[in-house]
């Protein structure tokens, strides 16, 4: 049976907007957590990620966290997770993408949508030494990065479990949503590229040639960006081909573990539909869909005592996931 939310998405009263759902969300989220062991894992090509976990009892969940763009594990839909982790008795770790930590990275690169390499490390190491099923919980582009991992490991997958939260399945069309004359869209895209262009520059201090300054800070829209930065970069030709290699959304079908997708149809940053029509045809996966919602929002209960919906509900899905494996044994 496909998985149903135990309770509706009600917009808190006065959020009912898309805008006002991801703006409030992104400020409102406190962004305490439970204490927390930051460990580094040094990686094959001589960089390095940064984690921040916290251990459950012996044979307990432990969830992986996977923040969006020019997040961390300090961001509140991040943290949110960890509380709700700790609540049940769980252990979580989340991951800090090359250069997210609060420490640049070593390399001339840094992350991106469909960088799967780090996060499939990680996830192996806290397999190996936790006694209990993983579980993972991707946001934005941390979503894509999650379901790209489970559609290219299949069968193997490391997780019981996922959760994909607002992910950009199709990043052509999420690069075009956002580089449009919309004012609002304008904010966000102008917060993203700030840090994405400051960390450009302190890299191209260390790696001179690594790519074009002139190009990069002419830059005004996502896709610009890709093309001079983030593509070069990584290994593709430029951002159309970043984007077809890295979207997560046509290989949906590939996804051979139980996978919720939860996606609000009002999603400022995403084009229509916000979830392929095809995912439903794979019976791993679970799509819920609310009409409000906005990006990484679903904000319920009220501006005074918030609550926040789409964390809750991922969590839920893996309780009713490791009933189901556990009545099954």
């Amino acid at each position: 049976m496909k998985f149903q939310p135990t309770e509706p998405f009600i917009p808190a009263p006065g959020l009912r907007g898309a805008h006002a759902q991801t703006i409030f969300a992104s400020l409102a989220r406190p962004t305490r957590s439970p204490p927390l062991r930051r460990e580094r894992r040094e990686l094959p090509d001589g960089d390095f990620v940064d984690l921040d976990s916290f251990d459950g009892p012996t044979g307990a969940p432990h969830v992986v966290v996977l923040h969006g763009l020019e997040g961390s594990s300090q961001a509140g839909y991040v943290t949110e997770v960890l509380r709700g982790a700790a609540k049940r008795g769980w252990g979580a770790t989340a991951i800090n993408f090359r250069s997210c930590s609060g420490e640049p990275n070593r390399l001339a690169r840094a992350y991106h949508s469909g960088d799967t390499n780090d996060t499939l490390l990680v996830m192996e190491d806290v397999r190996a030494r936790i006694t209990g099923p993983m579980l993972a919980v991707g946001f934005s582009l941390g979503a894509n990065v999650l379901c790209r991992l489970l559609e290219e490991t299949g069968d193997s997958a490391p997780v019981v479990a996922a959760a994909s939260i607002s992910a950009p399945y199709d990043l052509d069309a999420c690069c075009r949503k956002l580089d449009s004359g919309d004012s609002f869209l304008w904010f966000y895209r102008q917060r993203f590229l700030r840090t994405l262009k400051s960390k450009s520059r302190a890299k191209l201090q260390r790696f001179p040639g690594a790519f074009d300054l002139k190009r990069m800070q002419a830059a005004y829209t996502l896709r610009a960006f890709d093309d001079v930065v983030t593509g070069p970069m990584h290994g593709f030709q430029d951002a159309a081909h970043y984007y077809r290699e890295a979207s997560s959304g046509p290989h949906l079908g590939d996804i051979r573990r139980p996978t919720l997708l939860l996606s609000a149809a009002d999603d400022p940053m995403l084009e229509s539909p916000v979830v392929p029509l095809s995912a439903p045809d794979n019976p791993f996966i679970h799509v819920v869909l609310t009409e409000y919602g906005g990006h990484v929002g679903f904000v319920a209960g009220s501006l005074l005592r918030p609550s926040f919906w789409a964390e809750n509900q991922a969590l839920v899905f893996f309780e009713q996931v490791l009933a189901k494996r556990l009545a099954a044994t």
